[in-house]
């Protein structure tokens, strides 16, 4: 890349990722909640419930600023007074709830059971349902189609196209998993001298986490209790793993921050309203070349074009890091999967403790032996830990000891806000006490014969 694009990428990256970090913190909370969709009668969600559901809603709630699909269909639409948007996840089998940002967790919370009762309610007189999985139960007897709009369609698509690639990385053969799986995400607030130090200590969190919040139950008798890792790493957004999945280096400077954001690809950019995707290219390789090659869907069928890299492209860069940075002057919590709606704060709430204390939970995770100074590095541990059968090779006891530890210090950072937000983590401790996460229990629970329609109802219980 030669000088003036190098210094242009540079300044770009500065000030759309790193600029926004430099007002402080608010301690503002944003919450986005993934929740699967059941028909009860164990036939595929019947879409016109859906779409009468988010008519009504959208009525009684007085939500605006409405997106519709090219059949018509409401897909997204948005309360301009609190920020909260009801919108469809690829899918018309996942419902989405998005909360404007809030100081007080206890009031997103009472928003979100409002929506969420309302939303039971409806879909219970027509034998449906909301629950609380990372992997909707029913996605193989449902129709997983995109919801009909450039994005999606484009999106589908482009991770459809994974068999062109050969045998490049290990491809899983499901490139439609964006239909069926769900998560639950948090977007808190970073200053600019703290930044590294959340992308390191947080990725050291990772495998702990997976213990008490895995919930994308997958496999023979469930033998993975996170699918949604393999799912994101095994598929073309995974080609370039600095995209997807965890950092594999500590960050020592803002600097070196910005050079691992050149080193992610680019897969995809509008052009004249229709998106163009291509093969996943590095910032670095896209931003150098003359023009990128890619296709187009015409209306009938996906053609060639060729273009010229804009610097403004840079808006398209799609990550998928468990902690993403953002154009927001925040960090983006996105390895949890969808939780039982009964605990749905309590992955905000730890998040939200812990960042009250960082440096806290930095000496606690950087002077660890339990799961650390092992042999393995995080990744590694990740890996590990969110399979059903544990290694033998720790102190599971130990473990548990060093889950509540970490717990207590996330108690600690809310009852710092004094807001009463630390009761949302009330179910952790139970999970780290038993190292029960919620996809540990069903599995185990399934075996020893409880029945999926059982667990569908328990998780959608708020």
């Amino acid at each position: 890349m030669r000088g003036g694009k190098v210094k242009a990428l540079d300044e770009a990256i500065y000030e759309r990722y790193i600029l926004p970090t430099k007002r402080k913190r608010t301690g503002k909370v944003g919450l986005e909640f993934e929740l699967p969709i059941v028909n009860l009668e164990k036939k595929p969600v019947d879409f016109q419930v859906v779409h009468s559901l988010t008519e009504n809603f959208i009525r009684d709630f007085s939500f605006g600023q409405t997106q519709r699909d090219d059949d018509g269909y409401i897909y997204s639409a948005l309360d301009e007074i609190t920020g909260d948007g009801l919108s469809f996840d690829c899918s018309y089998n996942t419902l989405e709830f998005s909360f404007g940002t809030e100081t007080d967790m206890n009031v997103l919370y009472e928003r979100f059971a409002c929506y969420y009762a309302y939303v039971q309610d409806f879909l219970g007189k027509r034998e449906h349902a909301l629950t609380g999985m990372g992997i909707n139960p029913h996605f193989d007897r449902n129709r997983n189609v995109p919801v009909v709009s450039e994005r999606y369609r484009m999106l589908l698509h482009y991770l459809c196209s994974y068999q062109s690639y050969g045998n490049e990385i290990l491809f899983h053969d499901q490139p439609n998993f964006g239909l069926f799986s769900c998560a639950s995400q948090v977007q808190l607030d970073v200053q600019e001298e703290d930044l590294a130090e959340t992308l390191n200590t947080f990725t050291r969190l990772e495998p702990l986490k997976a213990l008490m919040l895995a919930n994308s139950v997958w496999g023979e008798n469930g033998q993975i209790l996170c699918s949604r890792d393999n799912f994101w790493r095994n598929s073309l957004h995974g080609l370039n793993r600095h995209n997807v999945d965890m950092y594999g280096l500590e960050f020592e400077s803002i600097e070196e921050i910005i050079r691992y954001i050149k080193s992610m690809s680019l897969y995809c950019v509008m052009r004249d309203g229709k998106y163009v995707n291509f093969h996943p290219t590095p910032l670095n390789d896209y931003f150098s070349a003359d023009k990128i090659t890619g296709e187009y869907f015409d209306g009938n069928s996906y053609r060639e074009t060729s273009f010229h890299p804009e610097i403004a492209d840079l808006k398209y860069l799609r990550s998928f890091k468990f902690e993403d940075l953002t154009f927001r002057g925040t960090v983006e919590f996105r390895s949890v999967c969808e939780q039982p709606a009964g605990e749905i704060m309590a992955s905000g709430a730890l998040h939200t403790g812990l960042m009250e204390k960082l440096h806290v939970l930095t000496h606690k995770l950087e002077q660890d032996h339990v799961i650390y100074h092992q042999g393995y590095n995080a990744s590694e541990l990740r890996r590990m830990f969110v399979k059903r059968e544990l290694p033998d090779i720790f102190d599971w006891k130990k473990v548990s000891g060093l889950l509540l530890e970490i717990l207590d210090i996330a108690e600690s950072g809310l009852q710092m806000r004094g807001l009463g937000e630390e009761k949302f983590l009330k179910p952790l401790y139970r999970r780290a006490e038993q190292i029960l996460s919620p996809a540990r229990e069903m599995a185990e629970g399934i075996s020893a014969g409880k029945s999926l329609d059982e667990y569908i109802e328990e998780y959608g219980r708020l």
